[in-house]
């Protein structure tokens, strides 16, 4: 008899785990050269850096307060979420001019339920969903457990990053049941324009297909304040994603939600509920607290905003030694894509940059192509990423006469 856990059995029997969770497992090379320079103690400048808790950033002592709320000793258990924590994000929207309703919302514990919640509702198994690539990657890994497919729908870049409309529009079949935004995008940093949302908002309502928007950056726009898609688009189910997790800096409270609007939205909601409900995983004390903590976020997000111009600013200014590669235009969010002479491997020019102290993303984590992209984070303390760059835009410059 095979004893449970066990991959190899005596007596010839094998565990059978499902195909949707077969993925390679192994260490990949990146990944273990960087735990070995970090293991050796060698220094070591992390241009990668997107947790806002390790980036040296001030917060307030009394965040943790509200996590007494007596509020929180009560069993209640709420499908939807406690309606004081969903009034608190419909306050938040009405601060961004759009009106939604407490009962519009459903709160889940991070962004990553809340897309695994409206793939189950938007999806059968095989059906399809279009995203826009560049993209973050976690997207492959939620789909896959949700047995959906994904279908990239690629971004062009011509004096800034644009949707291809006619791209999104050949990509569509008769399984694909949504289109996924970033808004801004991540790692691009691209916020939809109008245009865009109009010329979607029409593939849309011919196919019938869903929208949904995930605005965790919202707010970190280089910019005037951009719209959300809260609001709605005519005649479009939309569903926007959001969460503490980029809203107030605050990614281990573990606290999101799901906006729904458009045709159907109360059907939407009530199916939704029932998904909500079966698993119950939103916890009574942050959502006591999520009202406290939205209604701060203005202080942690003048810090995030400060340190990401900041380090962009210079950035720019040290890329100047550097012709041949351009820093292409961003938006919105915490990231940016830096195009460079494609001719090696972006994998290849990573490890070489790790050798040299230096930390970064190759561009084809998020979908772009092999060689000839790197993306960096805005985040980290200054002082780290003013010593990263320099060794960044050092090894461009003098790397075998190439850069």
């Amino acid at each position: 008899m095979c004893i449970i856990g066990r991959e190899d059995c005596s007596d010839g029997e094998r565990m059978a785990f499902s195909k949707r969770t077969a993925w390679n497992t192994e260490e990949t090379t990146l990944a273990r050269a960087h735990r070995e320079r970090v293991q050796a103690g060698l220094p070591l400048a992390d241009l990668t850096a997107s947790n806002p808790t390790r980036c040296g950033f001030e917060y307030d002592l009394s965040l943790l307060a509200p996590l007494t709320d007596l509020q929180a000793l009560t069993y209640d258990p709420q499908p939807r979420g406690l309606l004081t924590a969903r009034e608190a994000v419909a306050r938040y929207y009405a601060d961004h001019g759009a009106s939604v309703y407490p009962e519009q919302i459903i709160l889940t514990t991070s962004t990553s339920e809340a897309y695994s919640f409206l793939f189950r509702l938007l999806c059968d198994a095989g059906s399809e969903i279009l995203v826009p690539q560049p993209s973050y990657p976690l997207f492959d890994f939620l789909a896959e457990l949700d047995d959906v497919r994904l279908k990239a729908a690629t971004m062009v870049y011509e004096h800034g990053w644009q949707i291809d409309p006619e791209g999104f529009r050949r990509a569509v079949t008769p399984e694909t049941r949504a289109i996924v935004l970033v808004h801004p995008n991540n790692p691009t940093g691209h916020f939809t324009k109008a245009w865009e949302a109009e010329e979607l908002g029409k593939l849309c309502r011919e196919h019938d297909l869903a929208l949904i928007v995930d605005e965790v950056f919202l707010d970190y726009g280089f910019g005037e304040p951009a719209e959300t898609f809260a609001a709605g688009l005519d005649g479009v189910a939309v569903y926007v994603v959001s969460g503490l997790s980029k809203i107030a800096a605050l990614p281990q409270m573990k606290a999101a939600w799901i906006v729904a609007t458009g045709p159907e939205s109360n059907v939407a909601l009530d199916r939704l509920e029932v998904i909500a409900d079966t698993f119950l995983s939103m916890n009574a004390p942050v959502q006591a607290a999520l009202p406290v903590w939205l209604e701060g976020r203005g202080g942690i997000q003048q810090q995030v905003r400060e340190r990401v111009r900041a380090n962009l600013a210079e950035l720019d200014r040290q890329l100047v030694a550097v012709s041949a590669v351009d820093r292409l235009k961003v938006e919105g969010g915490w990231y940016a894509v830096l195009r460079i002479p494609a001719i090696q491997p972006d994998e290849q020019t990573v490890l070489e940059l790790l050798e040299k102290g230096v930390w970064v993303h190759p561009g084809y984590f998020f979908g772009m192509e092999r060689a000839g992209w790197l993306v960096v984070s805005l985040l980290g303390p200054v002082e780290e990423f003013r010593e990263g760059a320099a060794r960044l835009v050092d090894y461009l410059r003098t790397n075998q006469g190439s850069y």
